[in-house]
């Protein structure tokens, strides 16, 4: 698993790409993503409360991702999980990029849980209780087995 320095070597190693490609159409994608990731990166260890959709009450995985979202850009999502998965574009998982939203269940069974891909295989999420907003790996552990789909957000491009 990254630490949070190692997401954060990522998200500035993103925002410098951004800032040497002058292309407008680059720019301000990259430039969104990038604040989308620091938004969320500053979140980290935020306590899991269910329900919860703010850093002073502590927050649940829609809550989060609801909450960065509204908060850096200023894009409006579903408040659960399961509605969030019906929204965007739907992106395969080959094709992943930072900002998009990566969604769990059990196979078979609705989408029960939603993070932001944050690149490298990583993603942060609220997880559980008694468990801290973290970075978690799409390819190991007890998220490996659940992932069941990616949405990119209308409005975030990448």
């Amino acid at each position: 698993m990254l630490s949070a320095s190692d997401v954060n070597q990522l998200i500035e190693a993103r925002g410098h790409a951004a800032a040497a490609d002058s292309s407008p159409e680059h720019a301000g994608p990259a430039g969104r993503i990038q604040t989308l990731l620091q938004r969320a990166m500053a979140l980290l260890g935020t306590p899991y409360r269910w329900g919860g959709s703010s850093p002073d009450s502590g927050f649940d995985c829609s809550g989060l991702v609801g909450y960065v979202f509204r908060t850096a850009l200023g894009i409006e999502l579903p408040r659960v999980s399961r509605e969030m998965a019906g929204n965007g574009q739907r992106i395969e998982r080959a094709a992943l990029a930072a900002g998009d939203l990566v969604f769990f269940g059990r196979r078979g069974k609705r989408v029960d849980h939603v993070g932001i891909y944050v690149g490298d295989g990583q993603f942060v999420h609220a997880p559980s209780r008694g468990r801290d907003v973290m970075v978690s790996s799409l390819d190991s552990g007890y998220w490996a087995g659940r992932f069941l789909q990616a949405r990119r957000v209308d409005g975030l491009g990448s």
